[in-house]
């Protein structure tokens, strides 16, 4: 097996009909931007991946496909060794993408006027699902305390008795403050939920990028209780930059969760996976895979620790430090700027298109947040750029 990577390498994206790199025209952005916002990578998928998407191709046949036992095999022995969690082939549902599962669960498992609730700053198309269904948002705020985000769980638990809340959209790991929830925070969340009939939606598409001193919990895997209430949205597109293929496997242990669930789906429209997302996410669960996912991690890290040197640099910022995911959270309140002085300094002056952290909801006002998983050299010359605008 080879096992020599190359994250240093900057692919010319540009052109490519790319959402990150092709879309500041339209998107009101100037020509030329760096873009450093939506979560993909500028990465070069794992060779694996490359090699069974060619065959396929080679092949030439690309008819309706649905999951076989081999594609099972390989995500049950992932979710296995990874994390311990025994899933069964039946709880597996494919979708699209985990937003459009998010968007299914609360139209499946809730009526118009329904309380959801959520936990901000949280990625931005949770509010979406719940506004665009016409159901109730309902907000339990994160809470920042000597630089490390927590769990407000009397203002969660009184929120859900007071508001009736049917759903609740759990982010973990949680784009974008980069908590690695522990098992004992997900213990909260699980028996307020349980005592007040509450299902949980938890989006675990950051589960693979987890740093040295944390470990990620399948919030479903907590007990047979809680597995009972739990929808878990999971992708390899993010761990393997693979978001253009238009899969992930959404687990449902719960016979009428998955029934629902399915019914909804049907509604939509929707019926067989794209063959293409299978294949790379048989692949991308190899053996071959985890080398590069492994090889993968320790270079984010590596980006990470220079984002957290030229945050110790400057007295007026803060680096909010992550448990997981590659996407830095930086505090700029600092600075004294009005939220759309600061987005534009770092638009117009810097040329960096980031995500302003108002995006995220109650508690993102005077953040910014950073995608950090692109070449080291690419990465250096932005926060320069950042730096020197201000």
């Amino acid at each position: 097996m080879d096992m020599s990577f190359d994250f240093d390498s900057v692919t010319e994206r540009r052109g490519t009909m790319s959402l990150k790199y092709d879309s500041a025209p339209r998107r009101g952005k100037p020509a030329g931007i760096l873009p450093l916002w939506v979560a993909d990578m500028d990465f070069s998928t794992a060779d694996c991946i490359k090699a069974a998407l060619a065959q396929v191709s080679r092949f030439g046949v690309l008819g309706y496909s649905e999951p076989d036992e081999a594609f099972h095999a390989v995500l049950r022995a992932w979710f296995a060794r990874r994390y311990g969690y025994s899933l069964q082939a039946e709880w597996l549902v494919q979708t699209p993408g985990v937003v459009s599962a998010l968007y299914t669960a609360v139209r499946a498992l809730t009526e118009a006027g329904d309380a959801v609730l959520i936990q901000s700053p949280v990625y931005y198309p949770f509010a979406a699902a719940v506004r665009d269904t016409g159901r109730r948002l309902v907000t339990n705020e994160l809470v920042l305390s000597d630089g490390r985000y927590h769990i407000d769980f009397d203002d969660l638990s009184a929120k859900i008795q007071r508001e009736k809340v049917k759903l609740l959209i759990l982010c973990s790991p949680h784009n974008p403050v980069g908590r690695v929830w522990r098992r004992d925070e997900l213990e909260g969340i699980a028996e307020i939920c349980l005592r007040h009939g509450v299902v949980v939606v938890a989006d675990e598409i950051h589960q693979d990028f987890i740093f040295p001193g944390c470990a990620h919990t399948v919030f479903a895997a907590l007990g047979a209780e809680t597995q009972n209430i739990t929808i878990t949205c999971t992708s390899p597109s993010k761990s393997f930059n693979l978001a253009g293929l238009q899969l992930s496997n959404i687990i449902i242990a719960n016979k009428a969760l998955r029934r629902a669930f399915r019914a909804e789906i049907g509604r939509g429209g929707y019926s067989q996976p794209s063959l293409m997302g299978l294949v790379a996410c048989r692949a991308a669960y190899s053996a071959e895979g985890a080398a590069w996912l492994e090889a993968l991690l320790a270079y984010l890290g590596g980006n990470m620790a220079l984002v957290r040197a030229w945050a110790a640099e400057w007295p007026e910022i803060r680096f909010i430090e992550p448990e997981g995911t590659y996407l830095a959270w930086i505090d700029c309140r600092g600075l004294g700027l009005s939220p759309d002085a600061l987005a534009e300094t770092i638009e117009q002056k810097a040329g960096l298109w980031l995500d302003d952290g108002r995006i995220f909801g109650p508690g993102g006002e005077g953040f910014q947040r950073l995608n950090t998983a692109c070449p080291r050299s690419v990465l250096a010359g932005a926060l320069e750029r950042w730096r020197g605008a201000f």
